[in-house]
């Protein structure tokens, strides 16, 4: 078997490169979620007192309560005694120490779940930090196999299908802690702005009767923000991870991505389907769906389009992925010698991890096509 060690050297320079950058990037996010842990920390402290001092607001309005409706009973019982002035300012301080009294408990009450969601993301970010870390460990130790003496090509060669299965089994558990990261975010974010709108149409509704004019435009303003606030959370969580992948299959969230991709973009995009969609693998559908949308969004930052046609079609083992876009083009060989095109390297890489085959059809003003041929694997 012949090695072109010169080209070998090449990649694992490159491997070392890209693992060293990776081990920087989790440093920095670790770094990050330590920062952002310790301004938790402190807003925790900060509403804590914050609680205090609402816990001695509500007692002493509580006091106060009690005092006036002992008064507006008082007055109410012996009338004969008092004017009607009297019993109005009676009961107009009774109702409006009700007022505040309600008002602060439920301040009372939305800070104590603000301490709550604190605290739960202290502990998340807490479990970011530690599993940060042991990452940083692990890829330390494998940088310390890489940079090893290179007479071990030929062991390294004997446990390269090892490591792409080790490839294989990263992309999975990246798309896995995408999947995770969109429920949370689903769970979480998501369902508190739905239910302020909910809490907000209450309060718009009670402050009608009184007439709050300025109070009811400034709800207003508060619903429209927090639309929008989860508008941007619904498309963050799609960004994420489709989970429609896992709940309705390739096709219809490929659908759907086209959908949204045609309505942020002036490109007119045709999704043709040839075939029966099989069952597959959860990270095959996942590799396949970041296939066409790195194709896409190439398309919509280079190509200068205005038609794209992306064919899928299914056979018994393999799935032929067609995406053809009628822009300016480019030369292929240029591309490739230049070194400079991360996301045709990045489909490339992607492709070969679910051991396909990628091919690149492309001139200056004659538009690109990008073929795909992926073996398919069933769940």
């Amino acid at each position: 078997m012949s090695i072109d060690v010169s080209m070998l050297d090449k990649v694992m320079k490159k491997t070392l490169r890209t693992v060293e950058a990776s081990k920087e990037q989790i440093f920095e996010i670790a770094e990050s979620a330590r920062k952002e842990h310790h301004n938790l920390v402190q807003e925790i402290q900060e509403v804590r007192e914050k609680i205090g001092e609402v816990i001695d607001q509500v007692d002493g309005l509580e006091l106060k309560y009690r005092q006036a409706r002992a008064r507006l009973m008082l007055v109410s019982k012996n009338f004969h005694q008092y004017t009607e002035d009297d019993i109005r300012v009676a009961y107009e301080e009774a109702h409006a120490l009700q007022i505040d009294l309600l008002l602060a408990r439920e301040q009372e009450k939305n800070l104590r779940k603000r301490r709550d969601d604190l605290e739960k993301r202290v502990r998340n970010l807490s479990e970011t930090i530690k599993k940060a870390e042991t990452l940083m460990t692990q890829i330390s130790v494998v940088l310390g196999y890489l940079q090893g003496d290179l007479g071990q090509v030929e062991e390294l060669l004997a446990t390269a299908k090892q490591h792409q299965m080790m490839g294989l089994r990263i992309i999975q558990a990246q798309e896995e802690e995408r999947k995770r990261v969109a429920r949370e975010i689903h769970d979480g974010p998501a369902q508190s702005m739905a239910n302020v709108v909910l809490r907000a149409d209450l309060v718009e509704k009670m402050l009608k009767s009184e007439q709050a004019a300025e109070a009811l435009r400034e709800l207003q303003g508060l619903k429209e923000m927090v639309r929008l606030s989860l508008a941007d959370v619904r498309r963050i969580i799609f960004n994420l991870r489709p989970m429609a992948l896992d709940d309705l299959g390739l096709v219809p969230t490929l659908q759907k991505y086209i959908q949204t991709f045609e309505e942020q973009t002036t490109l007119q995009v045709e999704l043709v389907v040839f075939g029966k969609e099989q069952a597959l693998d959860s990270s095959f559908k996942a590799g396949l769906f970041r296939l066409v949308q790195e194709c896409l969004t190439n398309v919509a930052k280079h190509a200068r389009a205005r038609f794209v046609q992306v064919k899928l079609e299914f056979q018994p083992d393999v799935l032929y992925l067609v995406v053809k876009d009628d822009g300016v083009g480019f030369s292929v060989e240029q591309a490739q010698r230049s070194g400079k095109s991360f996301g045709l390297l990045g489909m490339r890489e992607r492709t070969q991890l679910l051991e396909g085959k990628m091919e690149i059809t492309s001139a200056p003003h004659e538009g690109t096509k990008v073929f795909f041929q992926i073996p398919l694997k069933g769940d």
